[in-house]
Order: C-alpha cells, then structure tokens, then sequence
C-alpha cells in the first residue's frame, strides 16, 4: 500500500494563496480506475484507459515514468520486466526501445498486447472525455506540466504526490493543481486530522480505506478535504459497503464497472 512520508514542510506563503480546483465533478461519488479499467485489457494500457472512458468513469489512475532520453511514459513498475516478460528499466531504455515492446496480461493472453503508451498519448485520449489521477512516480513536474499545458488538460487532472520534493515542485511549478497524499501518520479523530491539513496544505487525502474512521471522514468534510481512498483488490466488493457507511465519496477500485453498478444500486450514479 502506498504511503507518503513527509517531513515537516515549510514553504512560503504565497503557495497556497491560490485555491487548487478540482476538475469538474458529475457524479456524486467519484469512481476512480486503478491503472484504468484492467478487468479485460491489461493494466496501464490505451484499451484500459478507454474502456474506463466508455464506463463512465470518473478519473483514470496512471503511473508516470521518464525514460533514459527524458520522455514521459506510463509504466506502474520501475522495470518492464512483469509487462512486458523482457527485462529493462524504464529509466534507462529510450522511447524507442520501449515502442518496441509490448505490454500484456500474463493471465490473460487473449485480451491481446499493446504498446506502452506515452504519457502524451494518453492525455490526447483523454481530453474532455474523462479526468487523469497522476500518480507522479519518477518525473519532472515542469515536464508534466508543460505536456498536460500543450494538450490543453490543464483542468482534468489531480496529483498523487509521493514524496517531499515532488510536493514542492508542483507547489512551485503550478500552485493551482490539486495535489493528493496519503495520511503520513495514525490519524483517529477531528484534532489530529487538522493538524495534517495545517502541516501538508494537500487538497486531496487518499490512503486504504480502512486507515479511516467515521470521524476522520466527518473531519475532513468539514476541512473541505476529499477523501479518496483505495479500496483496490480481488476482492473489494465485500467492503463496499463499509466504505459507504464511513462516509466516503470517492474510492479507486480494481473492479469499476462492479462498483458502479453498486452505486447505482445505493442511488449513487
């Protein structure tokens, strides 16, 4: 389970004087694809992300990476080595060598093989037709961002930040993107929940939905913090229902066609 680890960030004032917006919102919960829509194409590809778009779907996770020639592609492992069944690291392959592999589900052969999509690719799918949760692995936020500029997604996208420099990069670089982190530390009620919004200035928690109780959630509304926690695994479905009755409006799920049609059933969507 991803966690971030903070240490104590003191930044200027004038980098949180302009509110983050979060993209626009059409659902009253918000279904978030872990590394798109995998349950019939293969993870952090161009067909997962597409059927999520086709789904309904509030935001695609995706996974950033840079490549030995500095280009930016969506990989979720440092290497390509369970993708691909080739062995390399992203960070020292270039583009091209990368275009020359393709990506897979070991268990599942028959939904075909596909090329690693660049992170340029995918925005251009993606544009006004479904929003991007970037979880910023091994990046340059000014390359990031120029890129998410020149394709004109500027207001589709959130950022889970994964460490202190990335934080301050983004705050630095483009104050007025959303950034998302996990809860850096046990957080169990009201007080200490404030304490971590005053400290890290996120405009978006996540974490595992069970690091959260009902008076964390309740916390965080109050904050005007959204909580969006990950719920992802095979079997998820059996804590649905838990999640809704903590209070949550958000949830990154492995099963998102499973889960929406769960909310439809709860007046949801």
């Amino acid at each position: 389970m991803k966690r971030l680890i903070l240490l104590i960030l003191i930044f200027p004032l004038q980098l949180f004087a302009q509110k983050a917006e979060l993209p626009k919102l059409f659902h009253p919960f918000i279904v978030i694809a872990h590394r798109g829509d995998h349950t019939k194409a293969p993870e952090n590809s161009l067909k997962a992300y597409q059927n999520a778009i086709s789904e309904g779907v509030d935001f695609i996770e995706i996974d950033l990476r840079t490549t030995k020639d500095q280009k930016l592609v969506i990989m979720h492992d440092a290497s390509v080595d369970r993708m691909t069944g080739t062995a390399g690291i992203i960070s020292q392959m270039t583009l091209k060598e990368l275009k020359e592999l393709k990506i897979r589900d070991a268990k599942h052969p028959e939904w075909g093989s596909y090329s690693i999509p660049t992170f340029e690719e995918v925005l251009k799918l993606c544009k006004n037709k479904i929003n991007i949760y970037l979880d910023f692995k091994d990046a340059s936020a000014k390359a990031a961002y120029d890129l998410i500029c020149k394709t004109g997604m500027q207001h589709q996208f959130i950022v889970y930040i994964n460490n202190e420099k990335q934080f301050e990069d983004w705050r630095n670089i483009a104050p007025q993107v959303p950034l998302m982190i996990s809860l850096p530390q046990k957080v169990s009620n009201y007080e200490e929940l404030k304490k971590v919004i005053q400290q890290y200035h996120p405009d978006i928690l996540d974490g595992s939905y069970d690091e959260y109780n009902y008076e964390t959630v309740a916390a965080a509304k109050k904050l005007q913090i959204p909580v969006w926690p990950d719920i992802q695994s095979e079997n998820e479905a059996n804590n649905w229902e838990t999640a809704l009755s903590l209070g949550f409006k958000g949830l990154q799920t492995d099963h998102p066609i499973a889960l929406i049609n769960f909310l439809k059933e709860h007046h949801l969507r």
